[in-house]
C-alpha cells in the first residue's frame, strides 16, 4: 500500500487507543465505576460464552472463539496491551504491511466501542454495581439507545475475523510475524506480540472463517433485534 494508506491506518490505530486510554485512566481514577464495568463485563462475557457454546465446543472453532471472547472483548485486562501499542504505533508502519496495521486499529476500535457501550450501560443499569438480571439489561440496553453503534459494534466484529482469515492465506505475512517474536519480546512489546500471534494462530487453525463469521453476525443480530423490539428474555440468564 501506499505511505498515505499507511499514514493513514497508523492515524486510525492511535485514534483508537487515545479512546481506550481515556476508559483505562477513568477505571484507575474511580475504583466504584471500575467496579461496575467489570461486572458488566464479565457478565456480557459470560453470555457471550453461553451464545456460541456449541461452537466453541468444536475444535475447528474453539480458538477463534476464545480469541473473540477474550481478546477482543471478555473480562481480560488489556491495559499493558494498548500500552505496547501506543509505543510501537509511530513505527508500525515500518514493521507490518498498512492493511495489517488498519486491521489492527479496528480490533482496538472494537473494544473502544465495546468500553463506550458498557459506560453508558452503567449509567443507566440502576443495579450496575450490585448485580441484575437479563430483564434489567434489555431495559436498560432500551433506554440508553444508541442502536446504531451496536449495529457497528456486530460490524465491526465481522471486519476484523474477515481481514484475519484473509491474512492467515499469506505465507510470507505469517512467517514476518514468527520474526518479530524475539524482537517484540526484547523491545518489551511481548503482550502485544502474543495478542497477534493468538489472532492469527486461531484463524490459521480454523480452515475458513466463512461460516463461523455468518454465525455470529446471524446471532447477535438476532438478540440485539429481540431486544429492540421488547423482549426482556432473548436469551438465557448468563449466570444461571
Amino acid at each position: 500500500m501506499s505511505d498515505s494508506a499507511s499514514h493513514a491506518a497508523v492515524e486510525a490505530l492511535l485514534a483508537a487507543l487515545e479512546r481506550v486510554q481515556q476508559h483505562h485512566a477513568e477505571r484507575a481514577a474511580k475504583p466504584e465505576r471500575a467496579r461496575a464495568l467489570a461486572r458488566i463485563c464479565e457478565w456480557q462475557a459470560r453470555r457471550l460464552r453461553r451464545t456460541y457454546e456449541d461452537l466453541e465446543a468444536q475444535p475447528r472453532y474453539q480458538e477463534a472463539i476464545r480469541f473473540f471472547e477474550t481478546d477482543l472483548y471478555g473480562g481480560a485486562d488489556f491495559a499493558q496491551r494498548d500500552a505496547d501499542l501506543a509505543r510501537v504505533a509511530p513505527v508500525f508502519k515500518r514493521l507490518l504491511p498498512a492493511a495489517v496495521v488498519a486491521t489492527v486499529a479496528t480490533a482496538v476500535e472494537l473494544n473502544a466501542l465495546s468500553q463506550d457501550l458498557d459506560r453508558a450501560l452503567a449509567d443507566t443499569l440502576v443495579a450496575a454495581d450490585t448485580g441484575f438480571g437479563v430483564a434489567d439489561y434489555c431495559r436498560a440496553y432500551r433506554k440508553m439507545g444508541q442502536y446504531d453503534r451496536r449495529a457497528r459494534q456486530i460490524r465491526l466484529v465481522g471486519d476484523v475475523g474477515v481481514a484475519l482469515d484473509r491474512y492467515v492465506q499469506m505465507p510470507m505475512l505469517r512467517a514476518a510475524l514468527k520474526l518479530m517474536r524475539k524482537p517484540a519480546r526484547a523491545a518489551g512489546l511481548g503482550t502485544l506480540q502474543e495478542f497477534l500471534e493468538r489472532g492469527f494462530g486461531a484463524f490459521a487453525r480454523m480452515g475458513g472463517a466463512v461460516e463461523l463469521l455468518a454465525t455470529i453476525e446471524s446471532r447477535e443480530t438476532a438478540i440485539h433485534d429481540s431486544i429492540v423490539a421488547g423482549s426482556d428474555a432473548p436469551f438465557p440468564d448468563p449466570l444461571a
